[in-house]
């Protein structure tokens, strides 16, 4: 998952991420280093956080444009 790239391309911390996304760091933490999987409900709110597709977050697509 792109998450760890995400997040840093965006300048925003572990913490912060896990603010804005009602979380804590150490899930955030274990998304990024493949510990723990998201749900369906996880992956959608982090593909709306940082405005790209699921696609692109799982890595299946290059394109981070959502299609309409």
């Amino acid at each position: 998952m792109r998450l760890k790239e995400l997040r840093k391309q965006n300048g925003i911390s572990q913490l912060k991420l896990a603010m804005d996304m009602s979380m804590n760091q150490n899930s955030i933490s274990r998304y990024e280093n493949g510990i723990r999987e998201a749900d369906y409900a996880t992956l959608i709110k982090f593909a709306d956080y940082f405005n790209v597709s699921i696609d692109y977050l799982l890595e299946r697509t290059d394109n981070p444009e959502m299609n309409k």
